[in-house]
């Protein structure tokens, strides 16, 4: 699979109730993890440390929009995603349609599959992709970083690419 194979355009909605679509963040680079809200252990984890390394970059986090894209739509509304996202006000939740998410899954290569627990009659679990992608300025995958990686080691990554991308912003997206 090759880096231009990963990513494309979607229309999503943000967890204000807001249309975006990949076109929203273009001149900035956008670190996405997927991920639902009902996770009891991999997206937390994943979201302070992202939260982490961002915070370590200073200024340079300010390039970065970081997006957490729900692969659990029926759900992850809008307003579950806000209420979740308080504890990581630097992301910006997305969801959707169970055919838009279907589609963002389809075109960032992200594995996720419902597993009924059962134990507890009508919950699930949606064992899932745990990497976080970077796509660049222009809306192109730019890398990708695993699970196994450490705050530290993530936020020294994103500066050396930060710094080798000097690029200003274009414009901003309206939140």
């Amino acid at each position: 699979m090759s880096p231009a194979s990963i990513g494309g355009p979607f229309r999503l909605m943000d967890h204000h109730g807001q249309d975006v679509s990949d076109e929203t963040y273009r001149g900035f680079h956008v670190l996405i993890f997927f991920g639902f809200t009902h996770c009891r252990v991999v997206c937390p984890r994943a979201l302070t440390k992202l939260t982490a390394a961002l915070d370590s970059l200073g200024p340079l986090a300010d390039r970065i929009r970081p997006i957490y894209i729900t692969v659990d739509p029926e759900r992850d509304t809008a307003a579950v995603m806000r209420s979740f996202l308080r504890s990581y006000p630097r992301f910006t939740g997305l969801t959707g349609s169970r055919e838009q998410i279907d589609h963002v899954k389809g075109a960032f290569r992200v594995f996720a599959q419902r597993r009924d627990d059962q134990a507890s009659k009508g919950d699930y679990a949606i064992p899932h992709t745990a990497i976080i992608y970077l796509i660049d300025p222009q809306g192109r995958f730019a890398a990708h970083f695993s699970d196994a990686l450490s705050a530290e080691e993530i936020a020294g990554r994103l500066r050396s690419l930060l710094e080798s991308d000097r690029a200003p912003c274009e414009r901003a997206p309206t939140r």
